[in-house]
């Protein structure tokens, strides 16, 4: 009897532990479905984002090549955008587009908003002679480049 009663309790005990270790399985398999959903989601929002970006920067890429928009403007613009696009892993553009960075990089100190309206006129004057000297040197670099940068799509 003594032994009927402890093989009972082992057949108690190792149901018990199964139906535990099934629970535990099953709450793992629910977190994982989880996971897996919120990755599906956030890799749908940064599509999203990717593609809200990349319709931004061919949109001014097109008016810089069009000359609708001010090279240095636009050149900000561009370089701004490619920066925050989210890619993994993330390319190079400053190699890829180096006379829209080296633009960039060329003008970034000059006075914009409230500290150009801070400027004198003549100080204004110098500060467009400047900009627009710079701008001469890197134009029809920076046409090809948005030319190539409206065919430019990212592998998401």
């Amino acid at each position: 009897m003594t032994a009927a009663l402890l093989v009972a309790l082992g057949i108690i005990l190792i149901a018990g532990l199964a139906f535990y270790a099934g629970k535990l399985l099953s709450q793992l398999n629910a977190q994982k479905a989880k996971v897996a959903s919120l990755k599906a989601q956030q890799d749908k929002v940064r599509a999203e984002r990717v593609k809200n970006i990349m319709t931004s920067v061919h949109t001014i890429a097109l008016a810089v090549e069009q000359q609708q928009c001010d090279l240095s403007e636009g050149v900000i613009r561009l370089t701004n955008l490619l920066d925050a696009l989210p890619l993994t892993p993330a390319p190079d553009f400053a190699e890829i587009y180096p006379s829209i960075y080296e633009l960039h990089s060329k003008i970034s100190a000059f006075a914009t908003h409230e500290a150009r309206s801070e400027l004198t006129k003549k100080e204004r004057r110098a500060q467009d002679n400047e900009r627009e000297a710079i701008e001469s040197t890197y134009e029809s670099a920076i046409i090809n480049e948005v030319a190539a940068l409206r065919a430019y799509q990212p592998t998401i």
